[in-house]
């Protein structure tokens, strides 16, 4: 419609012979010139959405539909559907191939049985909390300027509860004293539940360690493992670890140990606070639990 206007307006034949000549019916021609005149109505809402996408650039139309009800707008999913094919956003999916962290040195100290046995879910917080450990990888320049690939490793204790993460340490290679440490914050962080706690894990050789164990016992937690080389025993921690390297680590390339780092850090608190789960009715871990805690009361 826009084109057959301009040549209208930018040459000197009458509108009925450029119809003509197209074989363009005059009806359709204004039908669609109202149509393309017509002021937007969605306008704001598209805006909305551009910015609900800008913060949260792996929402769908699902999750953007449900920020949007929580901004106050009356709105179905499948009209923000619509909107959002309008303005052509889709999410980005990156994949890459990456040999997963492998933390199973052979039975170097006792393993535990698997208590959880895949009930992962849990009606009480701080009850039931899962841990693993993975690998990031990033590039940083050697003394005589050379890019060197490097990596990074993370471990988070995860409450199944609101999968919010309670604690986690960052290490340049893996450890017992980042472990240890990631393990005492998060006894301390789930200390208020009221029941006895189980934290669950592979068969790890940190999870083996005398230290690690000693520390569960004397807080009264039961230890539960996966069996040997059962990732789906630990589900949770692995989905999470997906997640996560969906929304911040492929299709990112990170130069320096402190740029990954800082990444980690703004997305596990991006994680637990801002994104929501359709799971959780739509609420961060960190507002579920709170939604929870006010129903409690």
């Amino acid at each position: 419609m826009i084109a057959i206007r301009n040549l209208h307006e930018q040459t000197t034949y009458t509108l009925a012979i450029i119809l003509k000549v197209l074989d363009f019916p005059k009806a359709t021609y204004h039908y669609h010139l109202k149509r393309v005149n017509r002021p937007d109505k969605d306008k704001d809402l598209k805006n909305e959405i551009l910015d609900i996408r800008k913060i949260h650039k792996d929402y769908g139309y699902r999750r953007v539909c449900a920020e949007l009800w929580r901004r106050g707008h009356q709105i179905g999913k499948n009209k923000v559907q619509r909107l959002m094919k309008s303005l052509k956003l889709q999410v980005t999916s990156f994949t890459r191939k990456s040999r997963k962290y492998n933390s199973y040195k052979g039975d170097i100290g006792k393993t535990a049985p698997n208590r959880l046995k895949r009930r992962f879910t849990s009606t009480i917080p701080h009850q039931k909390i899962v841990t693993d450990t993975t690998e990031f990888r990033y590039y940083d320049a050697d003394d005589s300027g050379q890019l060197q690939l490097r990596k990074l490793y993370l471990d988070p204790f995860i409450d199944l509860f609101n999968m919010e993460v309670v604690s986690y340490k960052i290490s340049a290679q893996p450890n017992k004293t980042s472990m240890k440490a990631a393990l005492k914050e998060a006894v301390e962080a789930t200390s208020n539940c009221e029941y006895r706690r189980t934290f669950h894990s592979d068969q790890g050789w940190a999870y083996q360690m005398n230290e690690y164990q000693e520390l569960l016992k004397d807080n009264k937690i039961f230890q539960s493992m996966s069996r040997k080389g059962n990732c789906l025993d630990n589900a949770p921690a692995e989905n999470f670890f997906g997640i996560m390297k969906q929304e911040m680590y492929y299709g990112n390339v990170y130069h320096s140990y402190e740029a990954l780092e800082q990444a980690i850090h703004n997305y596990i608190r991006y994680y637990n606070e801002d994104r929501i789960k359709e799971k959780l009715g739509y609420l961060s871990p960190v507002e579920y639990k709170k939604h929870y805690t006010s129903l409690s009361a």
